[in-house]
């Protein structure tokens, strides 16, 4: 039987996202791209479906990972218009907050949701979060595949979040899908983790890459139970 990777682990050894201003439903649903000068991040969004977020009124899905034969599990259902959010753990533990209220109790489980909602739903983060910056560059190799690609950098503010000051490097193709990404902690030069960005699905207007896969091979984390309701 495959034994269960630890929270720990999952939470903060994998991708720690951080909780910007723009991170509740409420502030989400208000931005809304315009189709004219778009910038390279609103491109990305709007080519993963973001036109259509403003709808969404529930979003659930499972947050799964694999490490060689280790396997951990998490469910999530979020109502974005009321920020509800329901943790449901693999033992089958319901765990419910709003995330315009939260205590110190509140804010662990908020901050696993965040790094999975980043891991889902990082083609509209980027065009949501706010204390960032943007630098690009044209024609560069992927880190997995090696094929030539454009990228998007994006960095944190110092302040604020879970975990201020992370970069991630995003490769993107003529379309502007995400094919591949970095991860690097508190913007360091090395890189803390690179995953493929693939299996994309169509779900009610959303565009979402279901499987994340490491260079190695030995690890995947990948999404089932998707639902998108308006």
């Amino acid at each position: 039987m495959k034994k269960s990777i630890s929270l720990v682990f999952i939470s903060f050894a994998l991708i720690s996202c951080n909780n910007t201003k723009n991170s509740s439903g409420k502030n989400e649903e208000k931005q809304v791209i315009s189709e004219e000068n778009l910038s390279t991040a609103e491109k990305i969004a709007d080519a993963n479906g973001f036109k259509n977020w403003k709808d969404v009124s529930e979003i659930a899905f499972t947050f799964n990972a694999d490490r060689g034969e280790n396997h951990f599990e998490r469910s999530w259902i979020w109502k974005p218009k009321t920020d509800d959010v329901s943790l449901i753990s693999s033992e089958g533990i319901t765990i419910n907050h709003n995330r315009s209220s939260m205590d110190s109790l509140t804010m662990q489980t908020d901050a696993k949701f965040i790094n999975d909602k980043y891991w889902l739903l990082a083609p509209f983060q980027i065009a949501w979060d706010e204390g960032t910056t943007f630098s690009e560059k044209e024609k560069v190799l992927a880190p997995i595949s090696k094929d030539t690609l454009n990228q998007l950098t994006i960095v944190y503010g110092n302040v604020g979040g879970y975990t201020p000051g992370d970069a991630y490097d995003f490769f993107y193709d003529k379309n502007y899908k995400i094919k591949e990404w970095n991860f690097r902690q508190g913007n360091s030069e090395a890189v803390s983790m690179s995953t493929t960005w693939e299996d994309y699905e169509n779900f009610n207007g959303l565009e979402i890459a279901k499987t994340h896969k490491d260079s190695t091979g030995n690890f995947k984390l990948y999404f089932t139970n998707i639902s998108v309701k308006n």
